[in-house]
């Protein structure tokens, strides 16, 4: 299965989010909350988002290769979506909204073209 290449490379990188928000707390000494910290709110956003899409992403994208979408297609949906999160992260960290953009429609593009594959394949 190709998709589980993917969840695991973006789990690991979910690991790198969550490393970064305890990284800040532990540097700033903020327990709860972001404490005003923008730095803090930043990185807690940058995982937040992921969180709230990554994981819809990874579900279409199983289930299309479960339907038999081509590997090459897997593959590419799947290293757009790891390298728009990676970009949307550094848009959020790095406030570069330029990037934000780009990590962030990358998300929805993968989200919305994997969701209408299987659409189609239900209709036809």
């Amino acid at each position: 299965m190709i998709v589980s290449l993917y969840a695991a490379l973006l789990a690991l990188f979910y690991i790198y989010l969550t490393m970064n928000v305890v990284k800040v707390r532990r540097a700033e000494r903020i327990s709860l909350g972001d404490g005003g910290n923008q730095q803090l709110q930043c990185a807690m956003r940058a995982h937040g988002n992921f969180i709230e899409y990554v994981p819809l992403a990874i579900i279409l994208l199983f289930l299309v290769e479960y339907q038999g979408l081509a590997s090459h297609y897997c593959h590419a949906f799947g290293a757009a979506l790891l390298i728009g999160r990676v970009f949307h992260n550094l848009g959020i960290v790095d406030k570069n909204l330029r990037y934000r953009q780009i990590g962030a429609l990358t998300t929805f593009l993968i989200i919305v073209l994997n969701a209408f594959i299987l659409l189609l394949t239900r209709l036809y």
